[in-house]
């Protein structure tokens, strides 16, 4: 299903191809128990990151920007992003975590994706 988006021609056309990219990634990354799948969801302001182990549909670990500890914090969105890997990374190895499938969400990895994923293996978290 295509999101409804009313912002623009142009606004909309780029939420419904996102939304092909993140189906066509979904069809061949799956957690499982021994390997869960990152999902990193991105906003214009903030980055969402959780942990699901898919086969039990359970969520296990999960840090954003909305965090409290995060809310303070000076500086970019990326800056932010690399902060939201090193807490994630820290979390998931108090949980018994250490190896995970990356699902972008349909976004490129550039950016704050790809900050939060190099904070995340610097963090401990293989993938």
């Amino acid at each position: 299903m295509a999101p409804k988006v009313a912002f623009g021609k142009h606004t909309a056309a780029r939420a419904v191809s996102r939304a092909r990219r993140h189906r066509r990634v979904r069809k061949k990354v799956v957690g499982t128990t021994a390997r869960p799948r990152m999902v990193v969801n991105r906003s214009t302001r903030h980055m969402f990151v959780q942990i699901i182990d898919d086969s039990q549909h359970h969520t296990l670990v999960s840090a954003s920007t909305m965090d409290a500890a995060l809310r303070e914090l000076d500086g970019d969105k990326t800056a932010k992003a690399k902060k939201v890997g090193e807490i994630l990374a820290a979390k998931a190895k108090a949980a018994g975590i250490t190896a995970v499938v990356l699902d972008r969400g349909g976004n490129r990895y550039a950016g704050r994706i790809a900050a939060l994923a190099d904070s995340a293996r610097e963090g401990g978290l293989d993938f």
